[in-house]
C-alpha cells in the first residue's frame, strides 16, 4: 500500500512539473513570436524577468542578468531608499532657537511652498516667528545637476536645478491668460527677469530661460484666450539668493549666518513634514524626477546632516542591496543619466523586498496602475501595478501583474536600443503581459 501512495504522489508531481512547465513553454513562445521578434522590439537589446513571490519560481527569463539603462525605473530604487530611511514623515528643515533667533538649515524637502502640498510645516514655523530668521548654509556635496545629465535641457521643466532647500519645486510657473501674464516667484514679475512676444502661429506656449541667468520669455498666441501654464526651471543660486527669495515671500528679513557653530550636533531639531508617501505617490505616478533626486538627498540630510546622493547610494549598496544578483551602476534618483546600468533580475529582487516588507494596499497605491498616471493609456484592466521608464531608444517597465486567478508575479521588462517608437514598444510589451494575465 505504501508503494502504492509512493507512486501515486510521485505521479502527481509529475503531472504538476508537466503543468509548470508547459505554462512556461507557452510564455516562451509568447515572448518569441509576439515580443522579442516583433517588428518593434527585433533588433533591440531586451531584457526580461518574471517571478512569482508565492511559489519562489521563475517564470520567464530571457537576459535577465545583462545590463540595461532604465530610464525612470531607477524610481524604482529611490522608492526603496525611500521607504527604508526617510520614516513617515519628510524631514522639513533643521532648526535651533535662541532667545532672540530663528536658526533654519535646509533638508532638501522639495515640497516647501510646492502647490501641490497645503500642508507646509516650515511656512507655518517661519511665519508665525517674531525672532530674526537666520540660514545656515547646509553641508552639501551635490551639484546643481545630476551626474550624466544632458547639458541642453537646462530650461526643460523635468530637469529643475537641485539644492539644500527648495522652493516652489524650483520652477518658475508661467501663468498665461489674454493679456495677463504672472510668473511665480513673483520676484521674476520685472521686465529685468521677464518679456514676452506675440506670435498667432504657436499652438501652445513657448517659455525659455537664458543658460546662465534668470532671465525668461515667453511667446504666446494672441488669438488663444484659454488659460495656459507653463514651468521653466530657475538657477537656485546660493544661500544668499536662497535668502532673498524666502524674504521675498516671508515679508520679513532673512539673513544668512555663514560661520555659525552650534555648541553640539544635537542642538538642531528636524521639524517633521508632509507624509513620506504623499511625495512617493506623485514621484511615481507622474514619474516627477525632481522629487526623485530630492528624496536621496532628504535620505542624507536625515541620516548624516549632509545632503550627498552618492553617499545615500553607497549606504544603500553596501547594506539592504548588498545581496543584490547583480551589482548596479546607480548614479541618480531620477534616472535622467545613461549612466545608470541595472538588469532585471535586480529590479525584480527589489521589488520582491519590497512586496515581502510593506502591505500590499500601501504598494499598489504608491505605483501607477493600469489606467492612471504614467499608465493612464495602457493596462485598462487594471492588472498592473509598475513603474514606466523612457528615454530615446529606451522603454522600461518594471512592477506587479495580478493574474486573472489572483496570481500576484512580479516582473520587469527593458528594452534598450530600440529605432522604433516608444509607443509601438509599449504596446508591443502589453500584448505580451495581457496574454499572461488573460492566461493565467
Amino acid at each position: 500500500m505504501r508503494s502504492i501512495r509512493v507512486a501515486l504522489l510521485c505521479g502527481l508531481l509529475l503531472t504538476l512539473q508537466q503543468v509548470v512547465f508547459a505554462q512556461h513553454g507557452q510564455i516562451t513562445r509568447w515572448a518569441e513570436s509576439e515580443l522579442l521578434n516583433s517588428t518593434a522590439l527585433r533588433q533591440a537589446h531586451t531584457g526580461i524577468c518574471i517571478y512569482e513571490p508565492a511559489t519562489g519560481k521563475y517564470w520567464y527569463r530571457y537576459q535577465d542578468d545583462r545590463y540595461f539603462t532604465p530610464a525612470s525605473n531607477t524610481k524604482i530604487f529611490t522608492l526603496y531608499t525611500g521607504l527604508r530611511l526617510l520614516g513617515d514623515s519628510l524631514p522639513a528643515l533643521r532648526y535651533l532657537q535662541t532667545d532672540s533667533v530663528l536658526y533654519v538649515k535646509g533638508t532638501a524637502d522639495p515640497s516647501f511652498l510646492h502647490p501641490d502640498y497645503t500642508f507646509q510645516p516650515a511656512w507655518q514655523l517661519l511665519q508665525s516667528t517674531g525672532k530674526q530668521i537666520s540660514i545656515v548654509p547646509a553641508a552639501t556635496e551635490n551639484k546643481r545637476f545630476g551626474y550624466g545629465w544632458a547639458w541642453n535641457d537646462y530650461q526643460d521643466y523635468y530637469q529643475p536645478e537641485l539644492n539644500e532647500w527648495p522652493i516652489y519645486g524650483n520652477v518658475a510657473r508661467i501663468r498665461h491668460h489674454g493679456d495677463t501674464t504672472i510668473i511665480t516667484p513673483r520676484r521674476f514679475n520685472d521686465t529685468a527677469h521677464f518679456s514676452y512676444r506675440r506670435d498667432d502661429k504657436l499652438e501652445e506656449l513657448l517659455p525659455e530661460r537664458e543658460e546662465y541667468s534668470n532671465r525668461f520669455s515667453l511667446a504666446y498666441n494672441g488669438k488663444d484666450a484659454s488659460l495656459q501654464e507653463a514651468e521653466v526651471p530657475f538657477i537656485t543660486g546660493n544661500t544668499n539668493d536662497l535668502a532673498a527669495r524666502l524674504q521675498d515671500t516671508l515679508h520679513k528679513a532673512v539673513s544668512v549666518e555663514h560661520n555659525f557653530v552650534p555648541l553640539n550636533a544635537t542642538d538642531f531639531k528636524i521639524l517633521p513634514g508632509i507624509p513620506a508617501d504623499s511625495l512617493f505617490v506623485t514621484m511615481m505616478h507622474r514619474s516627477d524626477n525632481f522629487f526623485a533626486e530630492q528624496t536621496l538627498m532628504m535620505v542624507a540630510a536625515r541620516l548624516w546632516d549632509t545632503i550627498s546622493t552618492k553617499k545615500t547610494i553607497e549606504f544603500m549598496e553596501s547594506s539592504y542591496l548588498a545581496k543584490l544578483p547583480d551589482t548596479p551602476r546607480w548614479v541618480d534618483g531620477s534616472g535622467l543619466s545613461r549612466y545608470n546600468l541595472f538588469t532585471p533580475r535586480d529590479f525584480v529582487s527589489v521589488l520582491s523586498d519590497m512586496y515581502k516588507s510593506y502591505p500590499q494596499e500601501r504598494l499598489f497605491a504608491i505605483f501607477p496602475t493600469g489606467g492612471k498616471g504614467t499608465l493612464k493609456n495602457y493596462y485598462r484592466q487594471q492588472f498592473v501595478h509598475a513603474k514606466t521608464g523612457t528615454l530615446s531608444g529606451c522603454v522600461a517597465l518594471s512592477g506587479y501583474l495580478i493574474t486573472k486567478k489572483k496570481k500576484t508575479l512580479v516582473f520587469s521588462v527593458l528594452v534598450n536600443n530600440h529605432n522604433n517608437s516608444a509607443t509601438n514598444v509599449r504596446r508591443t510589451v502589453e500584448s505580451f503581459l495581457t496574454k499572461i494575465w488573460d492566461q493565467y
